[in-house]
């Protein structure tokens, strides 16, 4: 059996996209929470502050180092697969991906050695400084990228000139229409997907030893986050999912599994769409309220699969993406605020719940990171068959590598992330099983 090389890219390129936004998330967002502990513990005074700062720097570090390792084959496959990519968009792509690497050294490794590995060394003050320093480069980075990602659903500020793309306004291609969008989901995203890791991993703690002060206050930290971010992601969502529907509509039609103009906009909760019969089977639906998630036309008829004809994306896939996105946010907001409600009155510590209530909160550990796949996948799925939204087809763009060398390459691929994240999983719970390493600081380094 032949399998087309288009499939094969598409499928690579995805896996790998997605392995970098999720420790870039995760990296961006424990960023941010470390330095939480750190102010935390320097207008307080509690040692527990500080050892839970001393315990999640190592798992940060983790993330940071998997999330530099896995940008390197995005950047290859940018060349390889899609080699007629930077030809007809480098003169936007080129400097927004050359501000992030700039953003990377710039900001986060000029500072990342002190935060790492210069506590003992300097003043906390120093430290808490290069703490701020870091987390600042990673959202630097994170909003380089997402200005060239967003860029590419809702291309503005330049234009095709013999099929390059001229940039006439650096503002508008930059700050495109779905640039806020995309970072608050980002944003919100990566916060709970810290949240669920840390409040998972105490549970995991929980259940088998007394906690000490730096991981219950770790897990107060990380439930407070929970419960604001889900509250967020409501009005981020609604916004977001608007703006496809008018910028992208046949993404948001693939999102509706909306087959046929003139068909009532039932908004279909659960079903699986059949592409080729463009039929939606065993569809459980809420008549008439996907009306606000699809777009029009100039008649003001709602724009349906069959007005993309071969230029769909991938139904089921992008259907059923977001679904499951929609799904594990709205099952951990329910967890987090039932975990808040239940520690009420009891110091928010968890060694306070149930043993079934711990087993549960572990093993949603993962469910943030498993958020963050899904988003970036109907991101992405949803895009296709384009590169650009309505200019550039990946057809166009496709390289020359024969079938057998991708598929060599996605197996290769496959296994090196599995290997990865088996490894990530293994460390960070065999750094909660033995837990923090105190830090005593040498002589003349100022308090």
């Amino acid at each position: 059996m032949s399998i087309p090389p288009l499939f094969l890219g598409r499928l690579q390129f995805t896996a790998c996209l997605a392995f970098l936004a999720l420790f870039m998330a995760l990296a961006l967002a424990l960023s941010w929470l470390l330095l939480y502990f750190k102010l935390r513990a320097r207008f307080t005074g509690n040692a527990g502050w500080t050892a839970a700062y001393r315990f999640w720097v190592r798992i940060f570090a983790l993330a940071f180092v998997l999330a530099l390792a896995s940008a390197v084959p995005v950047l290859l496959q940018i060349g390889t697969i899609w080699s007629g990519l930077m030809d007809k968009i480098g003169n936007v792509a080129g400097p927004l991906l050359g501000f992030a690497i700039l953003s990377v050294f710039a900001l986060k490794s000029c500072f990342l050695g002190v935060m790492l590995f210069g506590q003992r060394r300097v003043s906390e003050g120093v430290h808490t400084l290069a703490v701020f320093m870091v987390a600042l480069g990673h959202l630097a980075t994170a909003f380089w990228v997402l200005a060239l990602v967003s860029w590419m659903q809702t291309p503005d500020g330049a234009v095709a000139v013999d099929g390059r793309f001229q940039v006439y306004d650096w503002a508008k291609v930059v700050f495109n229409p779905s640039l806020g969008w995309n970072i608050g989901l980002m944003a919100l995203g990566a916060m709970l997907a810290a949240a669920f890791l840390v409040m998972g991993v105490t549970a995991w703690q929980a259940l088998r030893r007394p906690l000490d002060d730096g991981e219950r206050l770790s897990f107060r930290a990380a439930l407070g986050l929970a419960c604001v971010t889900v509250l967020l992601f409501g009005p981020v969502g609604v916004g977001a999912g608007k703006n496809i529907a008018h910028y992208q509509p046949a993404k948001a039609a693939a999102a509706a599994a909306y087959w046929h103009e003139g068909d009532p906009p039932d908004l279909v909760l659960a079903a699986w769409p059949d592409q080729e019969a463009a039929v939606n089977r065993g569809a459980w639906v809420w008549h008439g309220a996907a009306a606000p998630w699809l777009g029009r036309n100039v008649n003001g008829h709602f724009l349906a699969l069959e007005n993309y004809a071969n230029m769909q994306p991938p139904v089921a896939l992008t259907f059923w993406s977001l679904r499951l996105a929609i799904l594990l946010v709205l099952v951990m907001g329910l967890l987090a605020w039932a975990t808040l409600f239940k520690l009420r009155g009891r110091g928010f510590d968890p060694a306070a719940l149930p043993q079934r209530w711990l087993r549960v909160l572990s093993s949603t550990t993962f469910a943030g990171a498993l958020l963050v796949i899904a988003g970036w996948i109907f991101t992405i799925v949803g895009l296709q068959p384009y590169a650009v939204n309505g200019a550039v087809t990946q057809a166009e763009i496709l390289g020359p590598a024969s079938p057998r060398s991708l598929l060599y390459g996605t197996v290769g691929y496959a296994v090196l992330y599995g290997a990865l994240l088996a490894a990530f999983v293994r460390m960070l719970f065999h750094a909660a099983r033995y837990g923090v390493v105190p830090v005593r600081k040498t002589a003349g380094a100022a308090a």
